[in-house]
């Protein structure tokens, strides 16, 4: 059950990305990642409550980045609002999670997500995984 996005691949430099993370730590060590592969639309969200109506303030979205833990909703919850939102329900939603597990993984499978990136994230690998999630290329990594 993929809900893979059959739009033409996003070059990183493109790409329009929002992280929904709750630790700035981590947001911080993500959005560095983003900006040394060339992404330069980051916007963040702390978070899932109200992920749809943020989203839809940006031009556009080509990829979310989901923590699972997430104040108020968590982002199994997020993501339902997301997929039966008209704008934003065949956009990229992977998971970033500390939360890491095969019974994580599958879970998160089964709730549609596009792929799943365990913390904590390998900062050689990482690049490569979001230039291949925004290929169309799901990426699903225990990092194990």
């Amino acid at each position: 059950m993929s809900n893979i996005n059959l739009k033409t691949p996003v070059d990183p430099k493109d790409a329009y990305v929002l992280v929904v993370e709750d630790n700035v730590s981590n947001f911080v060590l993500i959005a560095r990642l983003l900006a040394f592969m060339g992404v330069q639309k980051c916007e963040w969200k702390t978070t899932g409550w109200g992920v749809v109506d943020f989203a839809n303030t940006m031009s556009r979205v080509d990829l979310i980045l989901m923590d699972l833990r997430l104040p108020h909703e968590d982002g199994y919850e997020a993501l339902k609002q997301i997929r039966t939102d008209p704008h934003l329900q065949n956009t990229l939603v992977v998971v970033v999670t500390a939360h890491g597990s095969s019974a994580e993984m599958h879970k998160a499978r089964e709730a549609g997500f596009d792929g799943f990136l365990s913390k904590p994230l390998d900062a050689d690998r990482f690049p490569e995984q979001i230039k291949q999630i925004l290929n169309g290329e799901p990426v699903w990594d225990l990092g194990i």
